[in-house]
């Protein structure tokens, strides 16, 4: 394992920590929309992490923009449902503001 792997095992690492700080954050947080920043926040960070890593080890061009396509949809997908989530919850829960 040469000294560029190395890197990328440990930003994949911390990538892992910030999926863990995500799982922990919809377990303990107490309401809907926090939950719902907590996980989209540190779950998009720990997948841009992981593709980093995961393109430092691959070093192909071809490789390097399929992860960064996967992490790109990632964002898009979690942005809108976390928006579709709020806007139902806030449609449901009488809240006003």
């Amino acid at each position: 394992m040469n000294g560029m792997d190395m890197i990328a095992v440990i930003i994949m690492g911390f990538g892992c920590l910030f999926f863990l700080a995500g799982t922990v954050g919809v377990l303990r947080f107490p309401d809907t929309l926090s939950r719902l920043h907590a996980l989209t926040k540190a779950d998009n960070v720990g997948l841009g992490l992981i593709c980093l890593g995961l393109a430092l080890h691959d070093r192909t061009a071809s490789g390097i923009l399929l992860l960064f396509f996967i992490w790109l949809l990632a964002i898009c997908s979690a942005t809108l449902s976390a928006f579709l989530i709020a806007r139902w919850h806030q449609a449901h829960s009488g809240d006003e503001s």
